[in-house]
């Protein structure tokens, strides 16, 4: 009696779990249907159908037979799709839309690899819509399920910096160089995108860092950064010119504490070509430049 009752029970929640992913594959069915008619307001609402059941299987006990693993598969592979279907509908709606679609899929899958790399698209419609308010509190949540994301790092760095906070911001950058020096592919974008992007966000990781560090007279490591982001940032004229007038400034002040001659002459070449680009530093370095080729005269 009591093989016959653990049969039955056997039985009942293995049917569970089917008619657990019959309701996944029906959902997911559905949801391609909506994705190739590109039924935005459709592929909303089955993608967090099909989410929701799918995470009815896959936060169950660990597969133990080769059936649960497979059901457990299936459900993986929903999810995926229901994610990617949120993550590439978005990317071609209007701002207000990409923004319902990317809180969507926020609150279901926080820790998505959709979100990873793409917290940018969001944080950008955001701004868009005239939500920018919104951003700093939407990254600070996102970096608790996602803390090496880059896009969130790469966020919270410009905010930090753009509210002087001048010590949150160089710890946000050196986690976002930390976390890029780890990452050779994304799991979403081509891999020529990706180290296009990861580059960019290099080279303002570095340069961000750099120009903080000069301002609180740290100009060793300032040197540092700044000689690091200056290949990165090639062919941007005003973050190259920002580069150059801090590195003449560090190098200036470092040649002058060492009595280093070659250093402040460092300085000067750095002040010269900082003035070379048409910016808001053109004057200043210029005027710079002389002063330090004067000063490495003297020290002769």
């Amino acid at each position: 009696m009591r093989t016959l009752f653990l049969t039955f029970i056997a039985f009942i929640s293995t049917g569970l779990v089917v008619s657990a992913q019959d309701s996944v594959d029906d959902s997911l069915q559905n949801l391609r249907d909506a994705v190739s008619k590109k039924d935005t307001a459709q592929i909303k609402t089955l993608a967090v159908t099909t989410l929701e059941a799918a995470k009815k299987i896959t936060s169950g006990p660990a597969p133990e037979t080769e059936i649960d693993k497979d059901l457990v598969a299936r459900a993986h592979e929903a999810t995926d799709f229901a994610e990617y279907a949120l993550y590439s509908t978005a990317l071609e709606a209007e701002p207000d839309v990409r923004v319902d679609l990317f809180a969507t899929l926020e609150k279901e899958s926080p820790t998505s690899k959709y979100l990873n790399d793409g917290y940018a698209y969001y944080f950008g419609a955001l701004i868009q819509t005239g939500a920018a308010a919104k951003v700093p509190a939407i990254a600070e949540k996102a970096l608790k399920s996602l803390p090496n994301s880059p896009d969130v790092l790469a966020e919270l760095l410009d905010l930090a910096a753009q509210k002087q906070q001048n010590e949150k911001a160089v710890v946000y950058a050196q986690r976002l160089i930390a976390v890029l020096g780890r990452r050779n592919k994304s799991d979403i974008m081509p891999d020529a995108d990706w180290t296009k992007k990861k580059t960019a966000m290099l080279g303002r990781a570095h340069l961000v860092a750099g120009v903080i560090l000069v301002a609180q007279t740290n100009y060793y490591r300032a040197d540092q950064e700044l000689r690091a982001a200056l290949p990165l940032i090639k062919g941007d004229d005003m973050q190259t010119a920002t580069a150059l007038f801090n590195l003449g400034v560090a190098n200036y002040q470092l040649g002058k504490v060492g009595l280093n001659r070659g250093q402040v002459l460092q300085g000067a070449k750095f002040s010269q070509q900082c003035a070379a680009i048409k910016s808001q530093y053109q004057d200043q370095a210029a005027h710079n430049a002389l002063v330090m080729n004067k000063e490495a005269s003297a020290m002769r």
